[in-house]
């Protein structure tokens, strides 16, 4: 039984759904660090929030661990890198909270705009101080979005039916998308040149961070406003407390900072700043949200093998999980066996996709065909570090996608080039759902491929089959299928040989001493 650690506090129906799917869950939170590591030692996942910091000692620590379901958007608590090394999968949520982000956004935007929090405040005291809370209306005024994914979006639709003019900057916004959306895309400087208000909705990453600082700040309008719920990071906290005292900026709004917990910032206490400590998830329908869709995630994957919002490889949805399963197995099998027939450095790795499969999501397969072809020449490879480790190596990859296929509904065909050498394996999932191999360097065969197999290319001359029955049934080693193929009458041929058990050396090296043997290759799928 595959087992679940939850070691921050999650909705009680993340734990109902493990449970209801036969899976064994424990809760245990707010763990030390070396207590992390001394509990993950037994478990198959492990659920998070924010407050576990899942670093590279405790992933090293995980024995049997898969996968790691963070319930929310960001994943800044995992090292995704060492994950990705010892081939665990990261996944978050990034649909359950964002609504509620997006609200407490405009929440904020409300805020500064009034001014509130202080009114509030300054009301409980017993003072009437009704001239010093002069407001602003946001009727007119423009909206600078960084960054229009998700939660950027939702931000745009909701201030776009208050008549706020709404700009975005998105490297990856199209223009149609923007048009969709209703907001117009500019460049970074224009954005910061023309909005009254600035929200940021951007992930934290080397270019993104300290995106705020005193340089772009130069170049926004005197009194604009900035709100961030997204991530700390994004902006440098000490050039914004020196814009908010010289008055460039005339308030900011952060839900997130730099240091969290922050019980201590140099923006604390300011006038014009309004603090909240990271609530831009914190509703009780955003709580539930997450908490079951990573509880559901995380029981697809371990049960079924689908893979939804992964960070550090391609995704497999539920609705694809069922379609894409019996190409995954096939691609398992051809891999591995054009990886024991691969003796060379490879420089090129092809992998072909034709008939229906190729109308499926296919990413996932290259990983799998990855691991499988280079995992004997390299240690400690696995389908989620696979496409990274080999580029890194100068291993060019290549995808090719044809919805045709001339003979049978769907082909995968794997080929390794290297200098003046080729191999490739080609194969195909029949209607019962057993995947077969129908051709093997060029050379047409159908064969299936059970545990202990030999490849044995040769010249097509009459004699050959005997010869090799003689020295197998020497050995002691009985047949259990013999599949032939040939490019030509008297050409070369290939015949792939299923045995009930291993073949050792002597007598492998014994049918390579036959003359018309060109290779021989014991391939092993244990």
């Amino acid at each position: 039984m595959v087992k679940v650690l939850i070691s921050d506090t999650l909705s009680f129906h993340a734990k109902e759904i493990f449970l209801s799917k036969g899976i064994e869950v424990d809760v245990k939170t707010n763990l030390s660090e070396e207590n992390l590591i001394k509990e993950i030692k037994i478990y198959d996942a492990l659920v998070v929030r924010s407050n576990t910091k899942v670093n590279k000692k405790i992933i090293e620590s995980a024995r049997k661990l898969k996968v790691v379901g963070r319930a929310g958007t960001g994943a800044d608590n995992i090292d995704i890198k060492a994950a990705s090394k010892q081939g665990i999968i990261v996944m978050n949520t990034p649909f359950g909270n964002s609504i509620t982000t997006a609200e407490h956004a405009i929440a904020l935007m409300f805020s500064l705009a009034r001014r509130i929090p202080q009114a509030s405040k300054s009301t409980h005291s017993g003072k009437w101080e009704k001239s010093k809370f002069m407001g602003s209306e946001l009727f007119g005024k423009t909206l600078g979005l960084i960054g229009c994914g998700r939660i950027g979006s939702i931000v745009a639709n909701r201030a776009i039916g208050l008549k706020i003019k709404v700009v975005a900057f998105d490297p990856f916004l199209s223009h149609e998308s923007a048009k969709e959306i209703g907001v117009t895309k500019v460049e970074f400087d224009e954005l910061l040149s023309t909005s009254d208000y600035i929200s940021l909705h951007t992930p934290l990453t080397e270019t993104t961070k300290n995106i705020i600082n005193k340089e772009s700040i130069d170049k926004m309008k005197k009194g604009v406003c900035i709100i961030n719920c997204a991530r700390g990071g994004l902006i440098d906290e000490r050039d914004l407390l020196k814009e908010l005292n010289n008055g460039k900026v005339s308030g900011a709004a952060l839900d997130v900072f730099t240091d969290e917990p922050a019980h201590e910032n140099i923006l604390f206490g300011h006038d014009n700043v309004i603090a909240t400590p990271h609530l831009g998830a914190s509703t009780l329908e955003a709580q539930e949200n997450v908490s079951i869709q990573v509880a559901e995630q995380i029981s697809d994957y371990l049960l079924e093998g689908s893979i939804e919002n992964a960070l550090n490889m391609p995704s497999i949805s539920r609705e694809d999980a069922p379609k894409i399963k019996p190409f995954l197995e096939l691609v398992r099998q051809i891999s591995s066996f054009l990886g024991q027939l691969t003796d060379f450095e490879v420089k090129k790795f092809i992998i072909e996709f034709n008939g229906e499969v190729a109308s499926l999501n296919v990413h996932p397969l290259t990983s799998v065909a990855l691991e499988g072809v280079f995992k004997y020449g390299m240690d400690s490879i696995n389908m989620v570090n696979a496409p990274s480790i080999i580029r890194d190596r100068g291993v060019e990859i290549i995808e090719t996608i044809n919805e045709k296929s001339q003979q049978y509904r769907s082909t995968i065909k794997l080929v390794v080039e290297g200098d003046r050498i080729k191999k490739s394996v080609e194969g195909v999932v029949f209607e019962n759902g057993m995947p077969r191999v129908i051709d093997v360097n060029g050379i047409r065969i159908e064969a299936e491929l059970t545990n202990n197999m030999l490849l044995i290319t040769n010249d097509d001359q009459p004699g050959f089959v005997g010869f090799l029955g003689g020295i197998l049934g020497g050995a002691g080693i009985n047949i259990a299928t013999l599949q032939l193929g040939r490019q030509k009458p008297g050409g070369k041929a290939v015949s792939l040989i299923s045995v009930d058990g291993p073949i050792d050396i002597n007598t492998l090296n014994e049918i390579k001493s036959l003359s018309l043997v060109n290779s021989a290759i014991s391939i092993n799928f244990n």
